[in-house]
């Protein structure tokens, strides 16, 4: 019986296996690399404070109170007396110019620098039809400093009843109530008339001998001129070549007192072939010269 139960004892245990296992080796491996333990030690920590703070921000009240902060802040130096524009000054322009400035850009002084948007200022003064330029600038002693380039009325402009007033470019500039106001000025007319304001000018220039007749320049069907004269006398300009035109008219009525007479029309729309058309009495009087001749003839 002993030798029986001596053979059925227990095995001895297997002895263990010192090497790691998969997963150890893996891990090991991996904390020995750099950007796995940078990741660790620095990402870890930046991303939990990250999710934090968009926790934080992402709460509706959290960011009224950072945005009533920033506004306080900003207000506090903006309010600063460094920073605040106590007066409007607009030099290059008229009374009348800088009361329509003032009107247009009603600033409530004291006001702080922070809150002029000098761009939007500068579109709204543009604008204004007697305005060619502005160039706006806050000077250091708290003064909104506005240097105007006002257009200069170089022409008047007659449309149906209503008169404007319009530079050598043919920008408007202003109404004008009555033709007396600006009699210094140069009178034109007629639909298109302000789209030809330089070479009227230049018409205007070569009248000069006229000027004691002359009453203006009608712009005929937006292609050429007429020049109007007292007693109703008209000289009928080309559309090319209309100031040459107009000398050769002065330059025959210098020499032979042209205008003088009673003629109603000079076309001078055909170069080639310039037309005298008579007036009432002129013709009245030819014919009855007409007649005296035929009727010698006849005798």
């Amino acid at each position: 019986m002993q030798q029986v139960a001596a053979n059925t004892a227990a095995p001895a245990a297997p002895r263990r296996d010192p090497a790691p296992s998969r997963w150890s080796y893996r891990l090991h491996r991996l904390w020995l690399t750099p950007l796995f333990r940078l990741l660790l030690r620095v990402g870890l920590p930046m991303g939990a404070s990250l999710a934090l703070a968009v926790w934080y921000l992402g709460d509706p009240a959290t960011q009224q109170q950072i945005i009533d902060k920033v506004a306080e802040i900003r207000r506090s130096v903006a309010e600063r007396p460094e920073f605040m524009v106590r007066l409007m000054a607009i030099d290059g322009a008229s009374d009348e110019l800088g009361d329509d400035i003032r009107e247009v850009l009603p600033v409530d002084f004291p006001v702080s620098s922070f809150d002029l948007e000098l761009d939007q200022m500068r579109g709204v003064v543009e604008e204004l039809d007697a305005v060619a330029s502005v160039d706006l600038r806050i000077r250091p002693d708290g003064i909104l400093q506005l240097a105007v380039i006002e257009r200069i009325p170089q022409i008047i402009w007659r449309l149906t009843e209503d008169l404007e007033l319009l530079d050598a470019e043919g920008r408007r500039v202003a109404a004008l109530a009555h033709r007396m106001h600006r009699f210094d000025l140069p009178l034109i007319a007629g639909e298109g008339a302000d789209a030809a304001v330089p070479e009227a000018l230049a018409l205007f220039a070569a009248a000069a001998p006229l000027e004691p007749r002359l009453r203006g320049l009608v712009r005929m069907g937006e292609r050429r001129w007429d020049v109007v004269l007292d007693r109703g006398q008209r000289i009928l300009l080309p559309e090319q070549g209309a100031v040459a035109a107009l000398e050769q008219v002065i330059a025959l009525d210098q020499a032979q007192d042209l205008l003088a007479r009673d003629i109603a029309v000079v076309d001078m729309r055909n170069g080639r072939r310039p037309t005298l058309r008579m007036g009432a009495v002129a013709v009245t009087e030819l014919h009855k010269i007409k007649a005296i001749e035929l009727g010698e003839n006849y005798r």
